[in-house]
């Protein structure tokens, strides 16, 4: 079975979270489910370095992060893949960026995100949000 290492970013901007939801993917057990953005961890990079690239090639958002963000990491099994998803906080200045791999955007409270249909991988992070809050 295929392992990724992934990071997730928990953009945050007066008080409220950036959910992304996903587009149609090659499972549907992720397809059209909301998620924290960010993607997968090149070789040799460092999880904070790689979330920066990542919102930049997926959403034009130019965000630095560092390792004092890490929030937290899940361990996530799929039926077809598995992965290890290392979190971080991000405060944002401006709310702007653009949708190039997703379909939808919403800002959340911590309280409204078990409002969304999340990925798996995702829901302990929102948990870990809201028990926060």
């Amino acid at each position: 079975m295929k392992h990724y290492e992934v990071v997730a970013a928990v953009i945050e901007h007066d008080d409220k979270i950036l959910c992304m939801q996903r587009n149609k993917a090659k499972y549907t057990y992720v397809s059209y489910k909301f998620e924290f953005p960010g993607g997968k961890v090149e070789a040799g990079e460092d999880g904070h370095t790689a979330l920066e690239r990542e919102l930049r090639e997926e959403m034009d958002m130019y965000i630095s992060i560092s390792e004092k963000d890490y929030l937290m990491t899940v361990e996530h099994t799929y039926p077809d893949f598995s992965i290890t998803m290392h979190a971080y906080v991000c405060k944002l200045a401006k709310p702007e960026f653009v949708m190039k791999e997703h379909v939808a955007a919403k800002w959340l409270t911590r309280a409204e995100l078990d409002s969304l249909d999340w990925a798996e991988a995702d829901k302990p992070i929102v948990k870990r949000l809201q028990s926060e809050a």
